[in-house]
């Protein structure tokens, strides 16, 4: 069969076309798959949360590991308003006027707690820039390649970071729409294994 000398310069743009891509450099590291790994962390910082007239506010120290976290929550001043500790299964803060509290859930402990959602267990991986483990997400990255956005669960996740160097993640708002949206502020001010 003889082709037309259009379907001739078809065949022959598609040939080019093919060898083009077969030569696209690969893609680069920050484009790399967002890793799975739930790495334990230590980090310091300050925190808000705000849910219309509710919310609470202080400097946080965060120990978390797979199976387990704590976090001590205090005011500017130092004193404690309230240590946070738990797993998968049950979860208890310690309040500063002496109750103590349990919840199945993080979500659930810090709306009982504070009257305002923290996604603790999904802010594990947010503050390091990593959607969780499991659950459908979107990231939208800078023009550096480190994660500027991401969406995961309903929540909405802006990073900032110290300088252009920087590969992990200095200021995180999360935002979650809803009657009365919510918003969360972490500033990272210690990081370390």
């Amino acid at each position: 069969m003889r082709l037309s000398r259009p379907a001739r310069a078809l065949v022959a743009l598609g040939a080019w076309v093919v060898a083009g891509c077969a030569s696209l450099p690969a893609p680069p590291a920050a484009e790399a798959p967002i890793s799975s790994v739930d790495a334990p962390f230590v980090i310091g910082g300050r925190i808000s949360a705000r849910r219309g007239d509710n919310g609470v506010a202080g400097a946080f120290s965060w120990t978390h590991d797979a199976r387990h976290d704590a976090i001590d929550l205090a005011t500017p001043l130092g004193q404690t308003l309230a240590q946070l500790e738990g797993d998968h299964r049950e979860v208890t803060v310690r309040l500063s006027d002496g109750r103590v509290e349990t919840a199945p859930t993080w979500s659930a402990l810090t709306e009982q707690a504070f009257g305002v959602v923290i996604p603790v267990d999904g802010l594990a991986w947010w503050v390091r820039g990593l959607p969780r483990a499991s659950g459908r997400y979107s990231v939208e990255r800078d023009a550096a390649g480190r994660v500027a956005l991401l969406r995961q669960d309903g929540w909405e996740v802006v990073y900032a970071y110290a300088d252009d160097a920087s590969r992990q993640p200095l200021r995180i708002t999360l935002q979650y729409p809803g009657a009365e949206p919510i918003e969360v502020r972490v500033v990272v001010d210690r990081a370390g294994e």
